[in-house]
C-alpha cells in the first residue's frame, strides 16, 4: 500500500532510480528461489520426483497471466489514457490471481516441518516474506501509476486495496487448507511448485528487460550482487 500510495506524493518520477529498484527485486527475489525454495521443494521429497515439471508448469503459467496484467508485476508503467472497463477487469484479476498464488508459499513453514534436517540447516519464512515484500512494491507502484492514469483516486485507491490484500488472502487460505486437511502433501507439492515456477520467471524477466541491449552497466551489476549478498546473509547468517 505505502508504495503504491507514493505515487500520490512522489513529485518526479525518475525512470532510471525506479529500474534500480526493480533490479534489486529482481535479484533478490531470484536468489531466494535457488537458495531456499527449491532446495526446500526438493529435499522435502514433494512430488515424486515431479516438482521440475511443477515448476516448469508455473514459469508458463507466469507468462499467461502477463497478457491479463500487461507484465505490471515485474515493473512495467504503460500510461494509457482511456483504460476500459474490461481493461481494469482483466488486469487486475492477473495481478490478484499472481499475487494470491505467491502469499500462499509464505504458509510453507508449518509443512516442511521435520523435513527441514536434511538441508544442513533450518529454513524460516522470513527471506520469503522480503522477497515477496520487495517484488511487490514495486508492482504495486506501477499498479497505481497506470490506474492514475485513468482512473479516480477513489478507485485507484480501492484496487490497489484490493490488490494488497491478494497475498495475505493466499497465505490465510493456503494455511486454512492445510491446517484442515483439505490439501494434500502432492497438492501443496503442486501449488509451491507452480509459484517457484512464477518466481523464476519474473525475475529472469526483470534481468533480461533492465539490460535489453546487453550494455554493461556498473551500477546496475552492483545493485545485482548487494541483492544476491543480502539474500545469502539473511538465508545462511540470521
Amino acid at each position: 500500500m505505502f508504495a503504491g500510495l507514493l505515487v500520490f506524493f512522489a513529485p518526479v518520477f525518475r525512470d532510471k532510480y525506479f529500474k534500480l529498484v526493480l533490479v534489486f527485486a529482481g535479484s533478490y527475489l531470484f536468489s531466494i528461489t535457488i537458495l531456499h525454495i527449491i532446495p526446500e521443494l526438493f529435499a522435502a521429497g514433494y512430488s515424486n520426483g515431479e516438482m521440475g515439471l511443477y515448476i516448469l508448469i508455473g514459469f508458463l503459467l507466469q507468462q499467461l497471466l502477463e497478457f491479463w496484467s500487461s507484465g505490471i508485476e515485474h515493473g512495467h508503467i504503460h500510461k494509457h489514457q482511456s483504460e476500459t472497463s474490461k481493461g481494469v477487469l482483466t488486469l487486475m484479476l492477473g495481478l490478484f490471481i499472481h499475487a494470491f498464488l505467491e502469499g500462499t508459499l509464505l504458509s510453507h513453514g508449518s509443512v516442511i516441518g521435520a523435513d527441514q534436517v536434511n538441508l544442513g540447516h533450518v529454513h524460516n519464512n522470513k527471506t520469503v516474506l522480503l522477497g515477496i515484500i520487495m517484488h511487490k512494491g514495486p508492482a504495486a507502484f506501477a499498479l497505481a501509476a497506470v490506474l492514475s492514469a485513468s482512473l479516480s483516486k477513489r478507485w485507484t485507491f480501492a484496487l490497489l486495496t484490493l490488490f494488497a490484500l491478494a497475498s495475505p488472502l493466499g497465505m490465510f487460505s493456503s494455511s486454512f487448507f492445510i491446517d484442515n486437511g483439505l490439501l494434500s502433501k502432492e497438492g501443496i507439492g503442486i501449488l509451491y511448485g507452480l509459484v517457484t515456477g512464477g518466481f523464476l520467471h519474473i525475475s529472469t524477466t526483470i534481468f533480461f528487460e533492465s539490460s535489453p541491449h546487453h550494455k554493461f552497466q556498473l551500477n546496475k551489476l552492483l545493485v545485482t550482487f548487494l541483492a544476491a549478498g543480502l539474500a545469502m546473509i539473511s538465508e545462511y547468517l540470521i
